[in-house]
């Protein structure tokens, strides 16, 4: 079974060396510190993303457009039964 793709020791060596550079006082903040870039990133991008989907999204009519520019749906005529009346429960 591949954990993180196969690359399990190589992320313990840099674990190791990370704890050898900055020692076990300073891990916490070196731990929070990466966390905040992290946040800031996702934030970041989601914003990014945001902005494009806006930008490309088609623009709805405006609303102070005239009523007669809008061209009024087609009613549906009602069916007729072979009585000659409107077909439906209350012609029953």
């Amino acid at each position: 079974m591949d954990l993180i793709g196969g690359h399990l020791p190589e992320l313990i060596i840099l674990l190791v060396v990370i704890l050898i550079i900055w020692g076990p006082g300073k891990l916490p903040d070196v731990g929070s510190a990466l966390g905040r870039g992290l946040r800031e990133f996702r934030k970041a991008s989601a914003e990014t993303r945001d902005a494009v989907r806006n930008a490309t999204a088609p623009e709805e009519p405006a609303a102070d457009a005239p009523a007669s520019a809008v061209p009024a749906a087609d009613p549906e005529p009602e069916p007729v039964s072979s009585t000659g009346g409107p077909a439906g429960p209350e012609a029953s």
